[in-house]
């Protein structure tokens, strides 16, 4: 019957008190003196933990029992150990050995099972000592430990042994000489058990939803623990982690299951284990790292899988180098964790890591959606440019306003785009694959479908627009700055800006204007850029080539540019079919691309010299057309006067349409094409 009595903080003071201060001293001695309860800052009631929370919560069982730790350690300092036997994850326990009467006394702590294997006594709660049978074991394990560990508790095991010179006890043995302690095997045995004392690690209430957030969004969490395979069970299923249908192993197992006759590691054999293992119970660091390092290298699915990996011990160490993404605890963790990791989480929070996701994709997503503005900019800029230069010989574009578009185009937009939150339906969706294409099927159609809008309303006003809008041709004009050319470039801009709008959603979302108001950057870079293109428009003049507009060319170009908007609505209706969309199918458990532009300070830098570099190519194609076509009139003139030419100097067929790709001006280097 007493086995199946366990004593609670209300029946403490039933406990015998020279068993309460044995179990007090086994505590206050066997652990580390840097572990300590100091009062909270907030309340003078509620004790702050400070060290290992495990025997932090021990210290508390000391208190409990009416005994004070710091009186008991200040008896015997850390200089008068003899031995001390620290936490090892394969033995899961620790020893310490104090000097004791005119011999030794050993206090041993550790999991609960472990520890029993290796008692021959037992301590009742009068003080007797009995022998600790079989049976005896069975029925602890069965009416305690068990359902202590059912329970959600861990269960630990606080057992003592005596060396005595003479006259020992059934439970103690009788030494002439100090003891062999390297031979800790043989130290740490036939001990006296005192307690099983079961702990609680209660779950925290946010990690159930952010489980399930994560699972939401394609990422399967499996718990690798070294608690007893039931108390990791409980604790599993309290936080959404373990359901019925999937696996739970124990260490032993699981390497067991892993390796062949000759114990290597198999990668077939544990592919059929990791896709359905939810919780690695009683595990040690190497099964840790296996288990990473093996669902790094299944190619079981069509795409390796990427493994983001949690710890704070320095055992952890090996796991979080291995992992594609490591995370430290910033409080519990070791300088060691931290040091192998890759991101530290600063409150040891787990919901911390939903947010790094989150941030993650959106990093990714606002990187997408840039490239999706540029390239259609970029498009369209210079397919105007150079069929312009060659059909009406002369660049409906100039210098300047390009520079201005790609001002646009580059910094404003980047910075707009990159600035926008993340929001919850980020993790709606599945990850990105390691492969994915950066474009996608989505992003294509987008790009392809405003590029043709808006070439369809810029050629119009190039060869038609003088007609229809009842203005004075551009082409062959002797005056740069004229009405016609200018209503091509204020068109573009205005296209380009509404365009924007649009390069806010890459996922064929319907509804544009979500969240608009939300990102102030963004509405204000846009408005901004609106006040600066009329400034330009209106007052700009010969330097930007601009004739002033009146209130009806103004609302034509306007009404093109919220056509963007509105044919962005078409396109939403018809379905991409080039390339896979990564938001239709997962291919990874979690999104490695997004966590390591997370980390990298120098993203909005290399967009810029990308920019930069575009802005200089699309100038020099610009200007090498330009120059062609003045050499070509140069000729024509000469030619016309009479005079001759050497034929080396210049190719004797000037270069068409069709041939103008093959034809290399010698003011222009192809390669930077």
């Amino acid at each position: 019957d007493e086995f199946s009595k366990v004593v609670t903080k209300q029946t403490m003071a039933s406990v015998q008190s020279n068993v309460a201060d044995i179990i007090c001293q086994g505590i206050s001695l066997n652990s580390n003196y840097t572990s300590r309860l100091v009062p909270s800052k907030n309340s003078t009631d509620i004790l702050e933990q400070v060290g290992n929370k495990t025997e932090c919560a021990l210290l508390g069982l000391v208190n409990a029992l009416q005994r004070n730790y710091r009186q008991i350690r200040e008896n015997m300092p850390e200089e008068m150990f003899t031995k001390v036997y620290t936490f090892n994850s394969v033995r899961k326990s620790m020893s310490t050995v104090i000097p004791w009467r005119d011999g030794y006394r050993l206090f041993t702590k550790g999991a609960s099972e472990i520890i029993l294997g290796s008692c021959d006594y037992i301590l009742r709660k009068d003080g007797e000592v009995i022998s600790f049978t079989g049976d005896k074991k069975s029925r602890l394990v069965n009416n305690v430990i068990q359902v202590m560990a059912a329970d959600g508790l861990r269960t630990i095991a606080i057992a003592y042994r005596d060396f005595v010179r003479e006259f020992p006890s059934a439970n103690e043995v009788r030494i002439s000489s100090e003891p062999h302690w390297d031979n800790e095997n043989s130290i740490v045995s036939k001990l006296t058990l005192m307690c099983i004392v079961g702990i609680e690690d209660p779950v925290r209430p946010e990690v159930p939803d952010a489980i399930k957030t994560c699972q939401k969004a394609g990422i399967t969490v499996k718990m690798v623990t070294g608690d007893n395979i039931n108390t990791a069970r409980s604790i599993a299923t309290k936080c959404g982690i373990y359901k019925p249908g999937f696996l739970i192993l124990e260490g032993k197992d699981f390497n067991r299951k892993i390796r062949d006759d000759k114990g290597e590691i198999q990668q077939h054999l544990l592919d059929q284990i990791w896709p359905r293992l939810r919780v690695l119970a009683r595990s040690s660091p190497t099964d840790k790292y296996n288990l990473v390092k093996g669902i790094k290298d299944s190619k079981l699915r069509s795409t390796r899988e990427v493994v983001a990996v949690t710890g704070d011990g320095t055992n952890d160490g090996p796991a979080l180098k291995v992992a594609d993404v490591g995370f430290a605890m910033g409080i519990a963790g070791t300088d060691v964790a931290k040091e192998a990791s890759d991101i530290i989480l600063t409150d040891d929070n787990f919901k911390s890591i939903v947010k790094a996701v989150m941030w993650g994709r959106n990093v990714y997503d606002s990187i997408t959606k840039f490239i999706q503005f540029q390239l259609t900019v970029n498009l369209v800029a210079i397919l105007v440019a150079f069929v312009g230069a060659c059909t009406v010989q002369d660049s409906p574009l100039r210098a300047v306003q390009m520079l201005w578009i790609n001002l646009i185009m580059d910094t404003f937009a980047s910075l707009a785009l990159a600035t926008e939150k993340p929001t919850e339906s980020l993790l709606d969706r599945k990850p990105y694959g390691r492969k994915q294409p950066l474009i996608s099927k989505m992003m294509f159609k987008n790009i392809l479908g405003q590029s043709l809008y808006q070439l369809t309303v810029l050629f119009t006003l190039v060869y038609l627009g003088d007609k229809l809008l009842d203005i004075p041709s551009g082409i062959h004009a002797h005056n740069p700055v004229n009405t016609h050319f200018t209503m091509v470039f204020n068109s573009f801009v205005m296209m380009t800006l509404f365009n924007e709008i649009n390069a806010r959603k890459i996922h064929g979302e319907r509804n544009i204007f979500s969240g608009l108001f939300t990102n102030p950057i963004f509405c204000t870079i846009w408005l901004g850029t609106l006040v600066v293109q009329i400034l330009i428009i209106q007052y700009g003049g010969e330097p930007f080539s601009a004739h002033r507009l009146d209130t009806e060319q103004w609302f034509w170009c306007v009404l093109f540019g919220v056509g963007t908007l509105l044919w962005g609505q078409v396109l939403a209706f018809v379905p991409p079919t080039s390339v896979q969309d990564s938001a239709k199918k997962p291919n990874e458990d979690f999104d490695i691309v997004s966590l390591t532009e997370l980390s990298n300070g120098s993203r909005g830098r290399i967009l810029w010299l990308r920019g930069m570099k575009r802005l200089q190519t699309q100038l020099k194609v610009v200007n090498a057309f330009k120059s062609n076509l003045q050499r070509l009139e140069e000729l024509k003139r000469e030619a016309a006067g009479g005079n001759e030419r050497n034929q080396n100097d210049f190719p004797a067929n000037p270069p068409s349409i069709t041939n103008l790709f093959a034809w290399k001006p010698a003011a222009y280097k192809p390669a930077a094409l």
